[in-house]
């Protein structure tokens, strides 16, 4: 009995995943940073456990608001590109529809098998066709501004959970542990990130780790430079 073909797309991902990672990476770099750039000045603990839980809180905010507008904006574009669609195809259908067969035929249809297929395509659902084919906007990829906001806001907060949970650690280690607790899972993150949306695990991982390091290294740097004992 052959069994039934069956393909993974990550294709539909594409919204959430990005505003997740973003907001993960975020969380954990801008907190693990922040908490060792303090840690780094000699504050006290009850100014770094401040520190991070101010970053948690106004992190997640920002970045739930930034999605938001951003994508928000996006999706306004794709409504207003329906509209301008929607309004060609009623004043002028023969143009339209000669304009998808010629999209066919670029991408190595015959000219009258593109005709074939842009008719009934048009059809069954012209304003869906043309906006798949001609503008790439299909269901699947279709910006949803509060998902992404959403995902940006818990996955930040998770994030920069993560640093915080190492305060427990001694003044003397707490720069070390936060850095190395921080770092692996920034790499951890890297490579689930980049396996879910099907790309190399180990480039995901690397660039992830390596910008981490940069950051929560100048952090520290500036924190020494400028800081004082209280």
């Amino acid at each position: 009995m052959r069994t039934r073909h069956r393909e993974h797309h990550t294709t539909g991902r594409t919204g959430w995943l990005r505003a997740a990672v973003l907001g993960a990476n975020d969380g954990i770099v801008s907190t693990a940073s922040l908490i060792v750039g303090v840690a780094a000045a000699q504050a006290s603990h009850e100014a770094i456990v401040t520190a991070g839980v101010a970053s948690l809180v106004a992190g997640a905010m920002s970045m739930a608001a930034g999605e938001y507008v951003s994508v928000s904006s996006q999706a306004d574009l794709e409504n207003a590109q329906v509209e301008v669609e929607r309004r060609e195809l009623e004043e002028d259908s023969v143009g339209e529809h000669k304009e998808l067969a010629n999209i066919y035929v670029k991408r190595g249809l015959t000219p009258e098998l593109a005709k074939d297929v842009a008719h009934q395509l048009m059809a069954h659902n012209a304003l869906d066709a043309h906006l798949r084919d001609e503008l790439g906007i299909s269901e699947m990829t279709k910006s949803r501004p509060l998902q992404a906001a959403v995902a940006s806001a818990v996955s930040y907060a998770a994030g920069a959970l993560l640093p915080l949970l190492t305060l427990f650690a001694t003044r003397a280690a707490l720069i070390p542990v936060v850095t190395a607790v921080s770092l692996l899972v920034l790499t951890i993150l890297g490579a689930v990130a980049a396996r879910t949306g099907g790309a190399d695990m180990r480039k995901g991982a690397l660039r992830v780790l390596l910008w981490g390091a940069f950051a929560m290294m100048v952090t520290a740097g500036f924190g020494r430079l400028f800081g004082a004992v209280v």
